[in-house]
């Protein structure tokens, strides 16, 4: 097939990244509850479905990623589109909790290897230790998905039902998100080599850490980083407008506080996209885990009157973060590997992720507001254990 150029790639890769998300991910917020009066389950049930998906595409995460390793991203992607309109179809004919499951279990193989982290191993596939502006790209197109899908899957309900918005949605991946995918450029096995042990002009990148002991060690404090960055982030998103009005907000406050995180995020992003480019990855990511903290710490002194700052603070750093999730482990480790590595250090916050809505609810139940101490802590024992990492050392524009 023809070269396309990387601007080109990023279009195509974050409109099928969109596409992913908002018909997955952002889901359940809009159908649970018809599917759940439909199917004659709970609304919690539905809920429990969709972290069993989370939960197989943690599991299914390192497999994925060392397909991409080995083939590029572009078979993987375009199987992942096939999948993801199977497990949206299935969920279309459900007819009770068995199908309900089978279906969100489908949609979580999809999910491993259809989302963020393997478009990220495929851009790095392509370009190596030069992939970091197309990451940042891709989420910013993508940060958009919530703003699509969740205006698209309420009129395609009030229009068809949830079982036409699930079928519509499975068409879609078929129609659009393979041949999106489809046009990920496939890499030749030269270039990739060099892609992958050249440096950057201008560039002096963390080298790869020589000793087994201490690359445990960062893997390990990665990890750990991102299980609760996406612990504290799918808690904000679940629990966000009760956990203001325990602070003392009413609900048209606590509502309109919480449509700040969205644009806040791409605001990151841009950040990233923009000044933080400039700086070591690990630097940037140290700034935003700081952010939640910083913001929860002005909420708790302050109140209501701070909750937008809060929200402001709080989605700013998780968009950066969300970019340092696939600029990190390229840095500190080298683009060798990087598919299957960033499926490992994955592992656990898609954990983390699917517990998160269930653990935050009962801290809330049983702290108030007082829950907010809960996820600043987390966010600044991110911080520390990104400290603890090394130090960032970069010459001149850091293109990692």
């Amino acid at each position: 097939m023809p070269r396309l150029t990387s601007a080109t790639t990023v279009a195509s890769l974050g409109t099928a990244q969109t596409l992913a998300w908002a018909s997955t991910y952002y889901l359940p917020a809009i159908l649970a509850a018809p599917m759940a009066r439909e199917l004659g389950v709970s609304v919690a049930m539905v809920f429990t479905a969709f972290s069993c998906a989370l939960v197989v595409s943690a599991l299914l995460g390192p497999y994925a990623g060392r397909s991409i390793d080995r083939w590029g991203g572009r078979p993987v992607l375009m199987a992942t589109s096939v999948v993801f309109a199977l497990g949206l179809a299935a969920l279309a004919m459900a007819q009770g909790p068995w199908g309900l499951f089978a279906a969100w279990v489908l949609i979580g193989a999809g999910m491993g290897s259809g989302l963020y982290e393997a478009a990220f191993a495929a851009l790095v596939h392509l370009h190596g230790k030069s992939a970091r502006n197309s990451i940042t790209g891709i989420t910013l197109i993508a940060g958009f998905a919530s703003t699509v899908g969740w205006p698209l899957s309420m009129w395609m309900e009030s229009q068809w039902g949830w079982r036409g918005a699930c079928w519509t949605w499975a068409a879609l991946h078929l129609v659009v998100g393979l041949p999106l995918n489809a046009w990920t450029p496939r890499r030749p096995q030269a270039e990739a080599v060099a892609a992958n042990t050249a440096t950057p002009q201008g560039v002096q990148a963390l080298a790869a850490d020589p000793e087994p002991a201490h690359a445990r060690r960062a893997t390990l404090l990665l990890a750990f980083v991102f299980a609760a960055t996406w612990f504290t982030s799918t808690a904000m998103a679940a629990h966000l407008p009760r956990l203001l009005q325990e602070g003392g907000a009413t609900l048209a406050t606590a509502v309109a506080v919480g449509a700040l995180v969205g644009p806040a995020q791409v605001a990151g992003r841009l950040l990233e996209f923009g000044f933080l480019r400039h700086v070591h990855p690990l630097l940037s990511a140290r700034l935003a885990a700081l952010m939640h903290p910083l913001g929860a710490g002005l909420l708790a002194v302050a109140g209501a009157p701070l909750a937008a700052v809060f929200a402001l603070l709080h989605g700013a750093g998780n968009g950066i973060l969300t970019i340092a999730k696939g600029t990190l482990p390229l840095v500190l480790f080298g683009p060798a590997g990087y598919g299957h590595r960033q499926g490992l250090l994955m592992v656990p916050a898609r954990i983390a992720q699917a517990a998160s809505p269930w653990l935050f609810g009962l801290c809330l139940d049983r702290l108030g507001a007082g829950a907010l101490w809960v996820s600043a802590g987390l966010g600044a024992a991110a911080f520390l254990a990104l400290l603890a990492l090394a130090s960032p050392v970069w010459k001149g524009p850091c293109r990692v």
